[in-house]
């Protein structure tokens, strides 16, 4: 497995089995942490089944999503971050290049995806109504507002 740096990025995901990414951004809140995470993702072929499970995906040249993978109809992907109210425009199913198979917390502790707690915890977050989930996501980037100065 590689911990990909910038400059090979594209080499590590056209290439590596496994590879690791930082996370860069906050739409995956409360699992992810923007900064604090780190990503094992695995490249996976087009006939493996994705729903449910937090894909990588290629957007652009070199521009690349990491959200939750909620319908596949008619080759077209549907996906929501965690941390987002709205949907992602579709995308093609061939543009998905992995799924998150465990993630290194900033303490480096390692946590698969498929564990018990990380399960527990995304049930919990995703069976949260809408409005529960905005107001609960409205608290984090508060309180990340006030404790992080970045």
């Amino acid at each position: 497995m590689s911990n990909v740096d910038v400059d090979r990025f594209e080499e590590a995901v056209a290439y590596d089995e496994c590879f690791q990414v930082r996370v860069d951004g906050l739409s995956m809140l409360p699992l992810l942490g923007y900064g604090r995470d780190t990503l094992i993702v695995r490249r996976i072929g087009l006939n493996q089944p994705i729903v449910g499970r937090i894909v990588m995906c290629r957007i652009a040249p070199k521009h690349y999503v990491t959200h939750r993978a909620i319908e596949v109809e008619n080759g077209m992907v549907t996906m929501l971050g965690d941390g987002r109210l709205t949907y992602d425009h579709p995308i093609r199913r061939e543009c998905v290049v992995g799924v998150v198979e465990g993630v290194i917390r900033q303490s480096g502790k390692r946590v698969s995806c498929m564990s018990r707690s990380w399960r527990l915890r995304e049930r919990l977050w995703l069976a949260q109504p809408m409005l529960l989930r905005r107001l609960s996501l409205a608290l984090i980037r508060r309180w990340r507002r006030l404790t992080h100065k970045d």
